[in-house]
C-alpha cells in the first residue's frame, strides 16, 4: 500500500519533510530517507484534533470510502433529498481533480468543500484539517467526508471520523472484500449499492459479499440499497440517526470514538476515549 507506492507524501503533509520541516531530519541529524511511519504519525495527532473539532460542535464525521463509481456521490444526493433538511450537512469531497461531486452537492443547498489530491490517491487528516476551515460547523449534524475512490490505501488514514461506511457496487463482483481486506475491515457498516442492477446482472450473490466480509471477523451491518430506486434507503437513514444519536450520547459522558482499524489493517474493537 502506501508503504511502498509512495503516496504516503500528500500536498497536506508535504511541508513537514521539506528543508526545515519537523520530519526533514532523523533523530541522529541525518536527512531522513524513510519517514512513512512518521508521517502516519503526524496524521494520526492531525486526526485527533479534526475529531475534537468535530465533537466539539457535536458533528457525526462519516468517512465514505469505495472504488470509483461505486456511488458514493449519488448516495448523497439520494441521502440529502430524503433526509429534506431534518438534519444539517455539510460535505467534504476528494477527487484527484474537478469539482464535479461538490457541484453536485451544491445544488442541493448543502455547503461542499472539494479537496483536489493531486496524484495522492487517498485523503488524509491534514488536507480534511485544511477543508474545515473553509466550512462554518455551527449547527451542523453531520459531515461526510467522501474519500478518493480506491479500495486500498484510504482504509489507513485516519481523518479524524467516527465512522467508515465502505461502498460495494453490485456492478464490481461479490468477492471484493476477500480481494481488498484492509479496506473491508475497516468498515463499520457495508453497503451494498446499484442493487437495481441486479435484475440484469446474474453474477452478483449478495450473500457471497456479506460472507466474504465475515471471514474477515467484521461484524458490520450489510445494507442493500438502490440511489436511484430508493430502495433500501430508509434501513440506512435509519442506521444515520442511530449513530448520530449514539454519538451525542457518548459525547455528553466526555467519550468519542475512533475508528477501528491500524494501519497494518488488524482490525480492533471500536476504540472510545
Amino acid at each position: 500500500m502506501c508503504d511502498t507506492c509512495g503516496c504516503n507524501i500528500t500536498h497536506g503533509n508535504e511541508h513537514l519533510i521539506k528543508p526545515g520541516g519537523k520530519l526533514s531530519r532523523t533523530g541522529t541529524g541525518n536527512e531522513a530517507v524513510t519517514v512513512l511511519q512518521n508521517l502516519l504519525s503526524e496524521n494520526d495527532h492531525a486526526a485527533k484534533h479534526n475529531r475534537e473539532h468535530f465533537d466539539r460542535h457535536g458533528i457525526l464525521a462519516i468517512n465514505l470510502m469505495s472504488s470509483p463509481g461505486s456511488g458514493k456521490t449519488a448516495l448523497l444526493e439520494a441521502t440529502l433529498d430524503a433526509l429534506d433538511g431534518a438534519l444539517n450537512i455539510a460535505v467534504v469531497e476528494g477527487d484527484l481533480e474537478t469539482e464535479n461531486d461538490a457541484e453536485r452537492i451544491r445544488a442541493r443547498g448543502v455547503p461542499a468543500v472539494q479537496i483536489s489530491t493531486g496524484s495522492a490517491c487517498h485523503l488524509d487528516a491534514h488536507m480534511v484539517h485544511d477543508a474545515l476551515h473553509h466550512l462554518s460547523l455551527d449547527g451542523l449534524d453531520i459531515v461526510f467526508i467522501e474519500n478518493v475512490g480506491n479500495l486500498v490505501c484510504p482504509a489507513s488514514f485516519d481523518l479524524g471520523q467516527h465512522h467508515n461506511v465502505t461502498l460495494l457496487s453490485v456492478t464490481e463482483g461479490d468477492d471484493k472484500p476477500a480481494k481488498y481486506p484492509v479496506m473491508f475491515r475497516a468498515a463499520d457498516l457495508m453497503l451494498l449499492t446499484k442493487t437495481d442492477l441486479l435484475k440484469v446482472l446474474d453474477d452478483f450473490d449478495l450473500a457471497k459479499a456479506e460472507a466474504c466480509l465475515r471471514k474477515l471477523a467484521n461484524p458490520a451491518p450489510v445494507i442493500p440499497l438502490s440511489a436511484r430506486q430508493g430502495d433500501g434507503l430508509n434501513h440506512w437513514l435509519d442506521w444515520l440517526q442511530q449513530q448520530l444519536a449514539a454519538h451525542r450520547q457518548r459525547l455528553d459522558t466526555g467519550e468519542t470514538r475512533r475508528p477501528a482499524i491500524q494501519p497494518d489493517g488488524i482490525r480492533l474493537h471500536a476504540q472510545h476515549g
